[in-house]
């Protein structure tokens, strides 16, 4: 379940906003990402990768997700931030995604502390780079 959380979450393309910045109907479309997944783990997991539904209201039930993220996508597609999991997009949300940077949206542990960054030096050295 966490891994949801972070590919609905962290994505190096979107930045925080400060509260001058923020605008509630624009994080609520694209602050987030929809990510399709292998169908069987969306049947398994109740379609918890439908998520951007989610964030424009919670009350919308499990069953309607995907219904509301087709209205959503047809009204406001250019907005959205989609993907389709893979390993590459795993790699680089544990290896890039971690501390917020203004300029940078999001830079890596290895970045700020090279000395105390083995665990992401080694996901970086086995982690595929294959889609």
């Amino acid at each position: 379940m966490s891994t949801f959380t972070m590919v609905h979450h962290t994505a190096p393309h979107i930045p925080f906003k400060h509260s001058d910045e923020w605008n509630a109907a624009q994080a609520q479309l694209n602050g987030t990402v929809h990510c399709d997944y292998p169908r069987w783990i969306e049947v398994l997991c109740h379609d918890i990768n439908v998520h951007i539904p989610h964030h424009v209201s919670s009350r919308i039930p499990s069953y309607n997700l995907r219904a509301a993220h087709k209205s959503i996508q047809e009204n406001w597609g250019p907005y959205l931030n989609e993907a389709t999991w893979n390993w590459r997009l795993m790699k680089t949300i544990m290896t890039v995604c971690h501390v917020y940077d203004k300029e940078q949206n999001y830079i890596g542990f290895d970045e700020l502390a090279p000395n105390e960054a083995s665990p992401i030096t080694f996901l970086k050295r086995v982690m595929p780079d294959y889609a």
